[in-house]
Order: structure tokens, then sequence, then C-alpha cells
């Protein structure tokens, strides 16, 4: 287009800038080559772009939602999962102590049950007695290691005993 004759002349006076263009002559007939195509205008594939890029924008909206939705519900289940864990830990805590318990009551009792003193009041209940020197009898040995019975036979370190 040819702007020199807009600064020679008025704007106001021009009218044809108003007017419909006429439509381009295909390449060929503007000298072009055959096998050049005329590019589609800008303006279509803008509002294409447009369009696609909002149901985009909107797509990921939604995708968006939805996994934040089922990160939210899954850190609640892994939440309810801990507790119930933590649970039954403190469950199996409890049982233990309980445990603990007994066995220090079984082992005290035990202990009181074989403690010498009350092996002595039982004995002496039963009619035992310590025992007296007079009850106490000497065996004396010779240099040869032999022993007298109190049968009579006579005993000696290398014959075997059974």
């Amino acid at each position: 287009m040819n702007n020199v004759k807009y600064y020679n002349d008025s704007l106001a006076y021009d009218f044809n800038m108003f007017m419909p263009r006429e439509s381009a002559a295909p390449a060929v007939a503007s000298g072009g080559r055959e096998n050049v195509m005329p590019m589609p205008k800008t303006y279509t594939r803008k509002k294409a772009k447009a369009a696609k890029s909002a149901v985009s924008l909107s797509a990921f909206a939604v995708m968006f939602s939805i996994i934040l939705l089922a990160a939210f519900c899954g850190n609640i289940y892994l939440r309810m999962r801990v507790n119930e864990v933590n649970s039954k830990i403190n469950s199996v805590k409890e049982e233990i102590e309980v445990l603990n318990t007994e066995k220090t009551s079984l082992q005290v009792e035990l202990e009181r049950r074989i403690s010498y003193s009350n092996i002595e009041v039982e004995a002496t209940n039963i009619g035992m007695q310590k025992l007296d020197k007079s009850q106490v009898k000497y065996i004396r040995v010779n240099d040869k290691n032999t022993a007298v019975n109190s049968d009579g036979e006579i005993m000696s370190s290398s014959e075997s005993v059974q």
C-alpha cells in the first residue's frame, strides 16, 4: 500500500480507507509461484487457541481439584491407620505392664516360699531338729585310706563303692 499520498493529501476526504477491500487475487495471478498457499488469517487461530486454552484451563482446574481431594482423603486415611496402630501399641504396652506386675508378685511369692526361715519353720513343724554334737559320728582314717562300716566291712579308697 502506498502511504505517500496520505502525507500529501488531507486524511479527512479519503474514504477509500473505509471501503471494503477487494479480495486478493490468487498467487498465480499476482506473479507468484503455484506451490505457495496463502496463510490463513490470524484471528481465527487466536479464537481457536483461546477456546482450546479455556478448555484446557478448566480441565486442569478439575484435575487439580480431584488430585487435591484425593490427597486430603489419603492423608485422613493414613492418619486413621496411624491412630489404630498407636492404639494397638498402647494396649500391648498395658498388657506388658500387667504381666510384669504379675511376674513380680509371683517372684515375691516364690522367694517367700523358699526362704530359709520358712524352710526352718516347716522342718520344725514336721519334727526335724538341728544336729547336736552327740549325733555326729566321726571316722578316723589310717594312712592306708581305709574305713570300717557299721556292718564291720572294711572299705578302702581303691575299691569302688556302689
